[in-house]
């Protein structure tokens, strides 16, 4: 079972000013290349799985960025850590 939820808002700085929104796209497909379990929601995504994995998933996503022309990225992480085990079917599930 997973340890960790990790929720991430990318925001990406393109160099030309343009739209923001294909870059995103990207950074997702970096997560889902991962095959770590996820969910897209309006202002960030979740990911479930091992502590260290997630990290490594959001540096990538970080260079990522860089490589297709970003100026600087910003990423706004919330961590959820539980040893024992934690989904996200756990938190939400009441509300389903």
């Amino acid at each position: 079972m997973a340890n960790s939820l990790v929720s991430i808002q990318i925001l990406p700085k393109p160099t030309d000013g343009g739209d923001v929104i294909p870059l995103v796209d990207e950074a997702i497909r970096v997560i889902d290349e991962s095959g770590v379990k996820y969910e897209v929601h309006p202002l960030e995504t979740t990911m479930e799985g091992e502590l260290s994995q997630l990290f490594l998933i959001i540096e990538k996503m970080n260079e990522r960025m860089i490589e297709i022309g970003c100026k600087n990225v910003i990423s706004q992480i919330k961590v959820l850590y539980q040893p024992d085990g934690i989904t996200m079917d756990t938190l939400t599930e009441k509300y389903r």
